[in-house]
């Protein structure tokens, strides 16, 4: 068995989540460096679309493929990930109203208003969610897979 193999699992998983809070504080500053709307609305869009695309891609890997593996090692795990997948919906619908927030230029503070939701339902997210997982994934055995497979496009 090769532990450095297994334990990239969990160690991925915060990777992840780091690249995506790093994502986030791009679309923020974007925002807080100002400029007219339109301006910020088209950098928004593109900082946006990499953000909101790359979360959304994460959370459905975790919900196609991971999932299935965390329950098929821990079946008791299922009320956990049901509370997980409960966030990732929750987490959707905070972008959909983020990418209408963008396409439809609002101001800088209803901008920043929806990073913060996003923000703390994120940062509360991956927080149970590393508490719950990390130790699992690390001693888990997953061939035949790649980190995209699991993680999404920002693995």
């Amino acid at each position: 068995m090769n532990v450095n193999r297994l334990a990239a699992w969990g160690q991925q998983m915060r990777a992840v989540h780091q690249r995506l809070r790093d994502a986030l504080d791009i679309a923020r500053e974007t925002i807080e460096d100002g400029g007219d709307p339109e301006s910020v609305a088209r950098d928004l869009q593109l900082y946006c679309v990499g953000f909101c695309v790359a979360l959304t891609g994460h959370h459905s890997s975790e919900d196609a493929r991971l999932f299935p593996l965390v329950l098929a090692e821990r079946p008791d795990l299922a009320p956990t990930v049901a509370k997980l997948e409960q966030d990732h919906s929750m987490i959707g619908y905070l972008i959909q109203n983020l990418e209408k927030a963008v396409t439809t230029a609002q101001g800088t503070d209803a901008l920043l208003q929806h990073l913060d939701g996003i923000e703390a339902v994120m940062e509360t997210h991956f927080r149970f969610e590393e508490r719950q997982l990390v130790e699992l994934l690390d001693s888990l055995q997953i061939d035949n897979l790649d980190r995209t497979m699991l993680f999404g496009p920002i693995a």
